[in-house]
């Protein structure tokens, strides 16, 4: 199993970052790896981040400004070369077919509902880390 599983969360607004790592905690499951976070206040930090490499899974705030988390998946799914998942945390429920056309891979709605938030993390980076899991075990 890979040693740490990293997550870029990206919201202009602190305290979104912050609910954010405190929902999810250190690790989102038993059998996942211990979390480490790459905080993004802004687009420019986000292509930077991804484009160093290493990020396993991106959380983005569908209610960040001037760029919105939708419009920031979108993006880094065209652009980006094997992207990481994406995570995007919407308004509201009705906002779920924006996410869909964004190509993010999960939504969780905001306030972030710790449960969910974890649940959506979890199945996310099994589904991108077990890959990685098999590559190293069969060298």
């Amino acid at each position: 199993m890979q040693a740490t599983a990293t997550v870029l969360v990206y919201s202009d607004d602190a305290n979104t970052r912050e609910q954010v790592r405190l929902a999810v905690g250190r690790r989102p499951a038993a059998d996942l790896p211990p979390v480490e976070y790459v905080e993004c206040a802004t687009l420019p930090a986000v292509l930077t981040e991804l484009e160093r490499g290493g990020i396993d899974l991106c959380v983005l705030d569908g209610e960040a400004n001037p760029a919105g988390g939708m419009g920031v998946c979108r993006q880094i799914k065209d652009e980006i070369f094997r992207c990481p998942p994406v995570l995007v945390l919407i308004g509201r429920p009705q906002d779920a077919w924006l996410a869909t056309w964004s190509r993010a891979d999960a939504a969780v709605t905001h306030p972030v509902d710790p449960v969910a938030l974890s649940d959506a993390l979890a199945v996310l980076l099994r589904a991108r880390l077990a890959p990685k899991a098999k590559a190293v075990a069969t060298r």
